[in-house]
């Protein structure tokens, strides 16, 4: 679906738009796509299995997969980078923090591939970046935010389109349709990291704070933020 011009959800099965019916009811990710006029950016790219709907999608929106030039992973986890190693196949340079690039090359316990009765397929990320890197990607202006807890390697991407400041997060908070937090049973679950990352996000403004599961937040997101942080430090303390 177009959430803006040149902007659009291409998978994500809470919200039907991709489905690999595994029983863990959360087994692909959403999976943005962004044409920049002079390709395409992903922002993740699900869980493996979906990759051909996550091209049909993109196809309805007079998208080419072919255009695809990069794949910015928000962390390692299956259903957010289970495809990375196709799209790698595919000639698309893909990037991811440091610590998500060690562990989507081992396709290790951190990635979770038992949490959807799958095996992880590693392979090497092109661009590594540690949070506060600037990039520039097909012309487009990207911060990395390095924001551990959910995992050591979560990290959002915040650009401008149409005059609004975007940030994709991933699972940094709770969107699932439940809780506040990203889940919490990853091998590297960290709850100090994640309440200092909480702390730092909430002080960032946004326009548009586009989620790792469900629906995408164009009213205040900071507000969610906030109720996260408040969660984390009234919980984990």
């Amino acid at each position: 679906m177009q959430l803006l011009k040149g902007l659009y959800q291409v998978g994500g099965d809470l919200n039907g738009i991709t489905w690999a019916g595994v029983d863990a009811g959360f087994d692909d990710a959403n999976t943005y796509a962004l044409d920049t006029g002079n390709g395409i950016l992903l922002f993740d790219c699900g869980c493996g299995d979906t990759l051909d709907q996550i091209y049909d999608n993109m196809r309805y929106w007079g998208l080419d997969p072919a255009a695809i030039r990069y794949c910015l992973l928000t962390h390692a986890h299956l259903d957010h980078a289970g495809a990375a190693y196709l799209l790698k196949k595919a000639g698309v340079t893909i990037v991811a923090h440091v610590n998500a690039a060690e562990a989507v090359a081992a396709g290790d316990e951190r990635c979770c591939g038992f949490l959807y009765h799958k095996v992880f397929t590693p392979c090497e990320v092109d661009l590594q970046v540690q949070g506060g890197d600037a990039l520039n990607l097909l012309e487009v202006p990207i911060e990395a935010l390095h924001f551990p807890g959910h995992t050591m390697g979560c990290t959002a991407y915040a650009f401008t389109l149409s005059d609004k400041r975007i940030v994709v997060c991933g699972d940094v908070i709770g969107t699932l349709n439940v809780g506040y937090f990203g889940w919490d049973g990853s091998i590297d679950f960290n709850k100090a990291a994640y309440t200092e990352s909480l702390t730092r996000f909430a002080r960032m403004n946004f326009d548009v704070m586009l989620s790792g599961h469900g629906m995408s937040y164009f009213h205040k997101p900071r507000h969610r933020v906030e109720e996260a942080l408040n969660q984390a430090l009234i919980q984990w303390r």
